[in-house]
C-alpha cells in the first residue's frame, strides 16, 4: 500500500473507535497496534510496552500533574473568585469584558509551564466556571480557552522551542527571545476577536458591573495580590535559576496551599477535592499522552512522516510556496501526533530544505511553532480540545466548532511572521547587539 492509502486507512480507523466512545488515549494506541502490525515489521504489543511506559515516567512531565493541582487548589479556593474580582473592573471597559481573562491568564500561565495542555487545564478550572457563572456563552468561553491555551507552546520557557533548538541546532535563549513579541501578538489577536464577537454579539454578553473610578479600581485590585506573588514566585524561580519547571511547579503548589490557607479558605474537604479532581484529570492527560507516544512510534516504523516530508523536498518549490506547504504538512500531521514528535521526526528531513530555500532557521522555528499551535485545536488529535473535552463533557466536535475562529486567528499570526519577519527577528538581534 502507498502512504496515501494507508493514511486514509489509519484515519478511518481513527474515527470509528472514536465513534463507538473507546476512550481518546486507548483510540489513539489502538490505531498505533493497527498500523504496527499491518505495516511494521517490530512486534507492536511489545513497542507499546516500552513507549507507554516511557511516556508514563517521563520525568519532564513531572511539572503538568503539579501544575494542574495547582489550578485545581486556586479553583476550590478564593484564588480564582480574588483574581476575577481584581481583573473585573479594569476588563469592564473592553468589549467582551471578562472573556479577555482567558487570553490575560494563558498569557501569563504560559511564562510559568512552557505547556499547552498545562496552561489550558490550569486557567480553564478557574475561568470556565466564573465565566458561565456570571452568564458568558459557553461556546465563546470554551472556544477562547482552547485558542489562548496554546500561548503555552509560544511564550517562552517553552519545551517545544527546546527541543527544536536541538534538532536545528540554534540558540535556545535566541528562541526564547524570538517567541516574546509573536506571543505578545498572537494575545492581541485572541482579544481583537473576542472584542469582535462582542461587538456583533451585544446581546450575548453580559451587562458590565458598576462603574468605577480610577481610586476605586486600584482599591479592588488588592485582590489580584495573592496571585501576583504566586505567579512571581514561580515565574522568578525559573528565571533566576533557582527552579526547575518541575521544581518551580512544587513551589506553586505550596504557595497556593499557604496563600488559602492564610485566607481561611483551605480545609481538609478542600484539599481532598482538590488533590482527587487534578489526579483525575492529569490521568485523563497521561493516557492521552501514552497513547499518542504509541502512534507516534508506530508513524516513525510505518515511515510516513519522512515520506511526506521528503516528497515536499523533491517539489522543487519557491520560498513561499514552500511555507505554505510545510504549514499544510503540519497541520495533516498534527491530526495524528503531537507537537514535540512531528519536530523530532520531520526536522532532519525538512530542515536542510528550509536553508536551503534561505529561510533562517530562527525564524523557522517560531514559524513551526506557531503552525504546530494550529495542530493543537485541529481535530481529530488536537490535544488542548481532548483537554478541554475531559474538563467540560462536551463532544469533540462541538469544541472544535467553537475553537475555529481561534484557528485561524493563529493562520492570520503566520501570515503576519512571513510578511513582516521582524516580528521575531527584531528582539534577538537586538539583545544580541546591544550585548556586543
Amino acid at each position: 500500500m502507498n502512504d496515501i492509502a494507508i493514511t486514509t486507512l489509519l484515519i478511518l480507523a481513527l474515527f470509528a473507535i472514536l465513534g463507538s466512545g473507546v476512550w481518546i488515549g486507548l483510540a489513539l494506541a489502538g490505531v498505533a497496534w493497527i498500523g504496527m502490525q499491518l505495516f511494521a515489521a517490530r512486534p507492536a504489543g511489545d513497542a507499546m510496552a516500552v513507549t507507554i511506559w516511557g511516556s508514563a515516567s517521563s520525568w519532564t512531565l513531572t511539572a503538568l500533574p503539579l501544575f494542574i493541582w495547582m489550578g485545581e487548589i486556586l479553583f476550590r479556593t478564593r484564588l480564582s473568585s480574588d483574581m476575577f474580582r481584581g481583573l473585573a473592573p479594569w476588563l469592564q471597559a473592553l468589549p467582551g469584558r471578562l472573556l479577555h481573562t482567558n487570553v490575560v491568564g494563558c498569557a501569563i500561565f504560559a511564562a510559568v509551564s512552557g505547556s499547552s495542555a498545562a496552561t489550558c487545564a490550569t486557567i480553564g478550572k478557574m475561568s470556565l466556571p466564573e465565566l458561565s457563572q456570571r452568564g458568558y456563552p459557553d461556546a465563546i468561553s470554551i472556544g477562547s480557552l482552547a485558542g489562548a491555551g496554546t500561548l503555552g507552546l509560544l511564550i517562552p520557557p517553552s519545551i517545544i522551542m527546546i527541543v527544536y533548538g536541538v534538532a536545528a541546532e540554534v540558540s535556545i535563549a535566541q528562541l526564547f527571545m524570538a517567541g516574546i513579541l509573536p506571543g505578545a501578538m498572537l494575545a492581541g489577536l485572541f482579544s481583537g476577536y473576542l472584542a469582535w464577537w462582542a461587538l456583533a454579539h451585544p446581546g450575548q454578553v453580559p451587562a458590565a458591573d458598576r462603574s468605577m473610578s480610577l481610586a476605586q479600581k486600584l482599591h479592588e485590585s488588592r485582590y489580584l495580590i495573592p496571585v501576583v506573588l504566586l505567579i512571581s514566585a514561580v515565574l522568578g524561580s525559573i528565571y533566576a535559576g533557582i527552579a526547575t519547571a518541575t521544581e518551580a511547579a512544587a513551589i506553586g503548589v505550596v504557595g497556593a496551599l499557604l496563600i488559602s490557607g492564610v485566607q481561611g479558605s483551605l480545609d481538609w474537604s478542600t484539599f481532598k477535592a482538590s488533590l482527587l479532581s487534578g489526579t483525575r484529570l492529569y490521568c485523563m492527560i497521561a493516557l492521552i499522552l501514552a497513547g499518542a507516544a504509541f502512534l507516534t512510534l508506530s508513524m516513525g516504523y510505518i515511515g510516513l512522516p519522512r515520506h511526506l516530508a521528503e516528497w515536499i523536498a523533491r517539489l522543487g518549490l519557491s520560498q513561499w510556496q514552500l511555507l505554505l506547504a510545510l504549514m499544510l504538512f503540519y497541520i495533516v500531521l498534527g491530526c495524528f501526533l503531537d507537537g514535540i514528535s512531528m519536530v523530532v521526526l520531520t526536522m532532519g528531513v525538512i530542515l536542510p530544505t528550509v536553508v536551503k530555500a534561505g529561510i533562517d532557521p530562527l525564524w523557522f522555528g517560531i514559524f513551526v511553532v506557531l503552525v504546530v499551535e494550529m495542530a493543537q485545536i485541529t481535530p481529530p488529535v488536537g490535544f488542548n480540545l481532548f483537554v478541554l473535552q475531559g474538563m467540560t463533557g462536551r463532544e469533540l466536535g462541538w469544541i472544535a466548532r467553537a475553537a475555529l475562529p481561534f484557528f485561524f486567528c493563529l493562520a492570520l499570526g503566520v501570515a503576519l511572521i512571513t510578511l513582516f519577519p521582524a516580528i521575531v527577528t527584531a528582539l534577538p538581534q537586538g539583545l544580541m547587539g546591544a550585548v556586543r
